[in-house]
C-alpha cells in the first residue's frame, strides 16, 4: 500500500507537470528541469549525440565521447552544502562539464553559484597524493531564461581567471559560460519577419533558440527547420519526442494502477460487510480488469471454485 501511495504522489506530480507543459498536445518545454535532464542525460543514442553536439558547441572544441556522471557534488566538509547538478559529464580524457538550466530569475546569486560549482568541479577531481598539474579542465555552463548582464548584448559570456589589468589568463583549466537566452529573441523575431534565415544564426544561437522556443507555436516553422538541418538538435528532438510518449504511457499506466486499487477497496468493503452478491459482481469486474484468481480470492474470501465459475 505504501508503494501505491508513492505511485499516487508521482502520478499527481506528473499529471500536473503534463497539464502545464504538454496540455492539448503542446510541445514539452525544454527549459523545465525534468525535460532538460531527460533530453541530455538519458541512456539513449539520441540523448548521447545531442549532449555531445551541444557540449562541442559550448566548449568550441570537438567532443568525441561523453559520459554522464553522478549529479551530486561531494561536500568539502561534514556540514557543507551538497548541490545537486542538472547534467554533470566527463569527456575528452577526463575533462568535466556541468550544464544547468535556469528557467527564471533566481533569488540567489547566480554568479556566485556558477563560480562555486566550478570550484567544486575542480576540487572534486583530486585524490590524495595526486599532483595539481593533473587537474583536468572544467566547464560550468548555465542556460538562463533571464538576463544576468543587462549592460551588454554579448552572447554568450565566457569567464576565466585573469589578471586585473593585463588580463592574462591564469589557467585554461576553468571556464564559466553564461547563455542568457532572452538575448536570442531579436534573432528569432528577425527570422519570423523573414529578414534572415537560420544560416545567419551562430551554433550557440541555434541551440538556445531551440531550447527557449520549442514549446511556442509561433516559432514552430523555425524549430522544425532547426530540427531538420542541425544534426545535434535533430537528435535532441528525437529524444524529447520519446520523453513525450513516455509521459503519456506512464500516465496511462498510473491510471490503470489507480483503478486496480479502487477495485481492491471495493472488494475489501464487500468482504467485510458480507455482501455475497456484490462480492460476486465486483470479483467478475476485477477478473476482467486483469486481477488474478489468487488475488481476488485473497481479497474477497471467496472459494477458488466460485471465482473460477465467475470467469465463465
Amino acid at each position: 500500500m505504501i508503494k501505491f501511495f508513492k505511485h499516487l504522489k508521482a502520478l499527481n506530480e506528473s499529471k500536473r507537470f503534463f497539464r502545464e507543459k504538454a496540455a492539448q498536445g503542446q510541445p514539452l518545454c525544454i527549459m523545465d528541469d525534468k525535460v532538460f535532464k531527460l533530453m541530455l542525460a538519458s541512456e539513449t543514442e539520441d540523448s548521447k549525440e545531442a549532449l555531445r553536439n551541444l557540449l562541442s558547441v559550448c566548449t568550441r572544441r570537438e567532443v568525441t565521447e561523453v559520459k554522464v556522471l553522478n549529479n551530486e557534488l561531494l561536500p568539502v566538509y561534514y556540514n557543507a552544502k551538497s548541490p545537486r547538478l542538472d547534467v554533470k559529464v566527463t569527456f575528452n580524457n577526463g575533462e568535466i562539464a556541468n550544464l544547468e538550466m535556469q528557467i527564471d530569475i533566481s533569488n540567489d546569486d547566480l554568479k556566485n553559484r556558477a563560480s562555486s560549482y566550478a570550484a567544486l568541479l575542480q576540487a572534486g577531481q583530486m585524490k590524495k597524493g595526486e599532483k595539481y598539474k593533473e587537474v583536468k579542465r572544467v566547464y560550468q555552463i548555465f542556460f538562463l531564461n533571464c538576463v544576468l548582464f543587462p549592460e551588454s548584448s554579448k552572447f554568450p559570456r565566457r569567464y576565466g581567471l585573469r589578471e586585473e589589468k593585463e588580463y592574462d589568463l591564469l589557467t585554461e583549466n576553468l571556464e564559466i559560460i553564461f547563455y542568457e537566452m532572452p538575448k536570442v529573441e531579436n534573432s528569432a523575431n528577425d527570422y519570423l519577419a523573414k529578414k534572415i534565415g537560420i544560416e545567419s544564426f551562430t551554433k550557440d544561437e541555434k541551440w538556445c533558440i531551440y531550447m527557449k522556443y520549442r514549446h511556442e507555436k509561433i516559432f514552430e516553422t523555425l524549430i522544425n527547420e532547426l530540427c531538420t538541418r542541425e544534426e545535434g538538435i535533430m537528435h535532441a528532438e528525437k529524444q524529447v519526442t520519446k520523453i513525450n510518449r513516455s509521459f503519456r504511457k506512464y500516465l496511462r499506466w498510473m491510471d490503470e494502477e489507480k483503478n486496480k486499487i479502487d477495485l481492491w477497496y471495493k472488494l475489501k468493503n464487500a468482504r467485510d460487510e458480507g455482501r455475497d452478491e456484490e462480492k460476486h459482481n465486483i470479483a467478475r469486474n476485477a477478473l476482467t480488469k486483469g486481477f488474478s484468481v489468487e488475488i481476488v480470492q485473497e481479497i474477497t474470501g471467496l472459494e477458488i471454485s466460485i471465482i473460477e465459475n465467475l470467469k465463465n
